[in-house]
């Protein structure tokens, strides 16, 4: 009885610990839209300490004294910019998604199915590749880029992504996870490699390629190390860039514009919750 109380006890302790740790992970997402319908007085009161004298602390407001929808009325309506950008997102995103669909997933298709000569160190190269951060390698894409003729234009941006190793390693665990036993009796009835590929390939692993689509949409929406390396031109910026300056004028504006763009990245991860989890069992699996 005793130990069935212990046990209690403990059992509660940490329900409670982990939902602390759930308001505290939500805590910025919920400040971020409280403080998009807050009204210019009620972000005055709780940003001036910080944005006027310096002095003090900031102070916020779970239900804003006076909601209003003016900033986003401001940021649909009266900011053509703002739609520049969200279509220079839409396109970046969309064409590097596309690229490594077609890069990847003959590459991890290749490295999981058959057996080439010095195929693991090549593989063993392309995690080394995958767990550089992009600092390492900026200096070379930027030297490539230039003597292509690419800097200051999308495919600077595009390009490299394409070119990206993470979805070969998520798909690769998708294609691994394929019964050898299932594609040597294919091939026994006079399959080619190529209907293994479409048919077998494509359809087993469909979870691991969603869930590389999936992980490639959330990093690519909201990049922004290499658009600001990459693109001088301001109107080829992505909607990860679109900030305005900020002071406590401008405050409601920007927490609009982040409520915006953090919409497509929720639903995407929303939908594609299931297969986020098949890609990271995939992603266990040895070679």
């Amino acid at each position: 009885m005793f130990r069935k109380v212990i046990n209690t006890i403990i059992e509660s302790i940490i329900k409670i610990i982990f939902i602390a740790a759930g308001i505290m992970i939500c805590a910025p997402v919920l400040l971020v839209i409280t403080g998009s319908v807050m009204g210019d007085s009620d972000l005055y009161e709780c940003l001036a300490p910080v944005f006027l004298d310096g002095q003090g602390f900031a102070t916020w407001k779970l239900i804003p004294q006076y909601p209003t929808l003016e900033h986003y009325k401001k940021l649909l309506f009266q900011s053509p910019r703002f739609f520049v950008l969200f279509w220079n997102s839409i396109k970046i995103v969309g064409l590097i998604l596309i690229g490594q669909l077609l890069i990847g997933v003959p590459a991890a298709w290749a490295f999981a199915v058959y057996n080439v000569k010095g195929k693991n160190i090549l593989f063993t190269l392309y995690i080394v590749l995958m767990l550089l951060p992009f600092q390492v390698t900026m200096l070379s894409s930027y030297i490539v880029l230039d003597r292509l003729s690419l800097l200051n234009t999308h495919w600077a941006v595009i390009l490299p992504a394409v070119f990206n190793t993470f979805p070969i390693f998520v798909i690769y665990g998708g294609f691994r996870a394929i019964p050898r036993p299932l594609l040597e009796a294919a091939r026994i009835d006079g399959a080619g490699e190529l209907y293994l590929f479409v048919r077998l390939g494509l359809t087993l692993g469909k979870g691991s390629i969603m869930s590389a689509i999936v992980l490639g949409f959330l990093e690519y929406w909201n990049m922004i190390e290499q658009p600001i390396a990459f693109l001088e031109d301001k109107s080829l910026w992505p909607l990860s860039l679109y900030l305005p300056q900020i002071s406590w004028t401008q405050a409601g504006f920007a927490f609009s514009a982040s409520v915006i763009m953090l919409i497509p990245a929720v639903f995407v991860f929303i939908m594609g919750q299931d297969y986020l989890e098949q890609g990271i069992i995939y992603s266990g699996l040895k070679m």
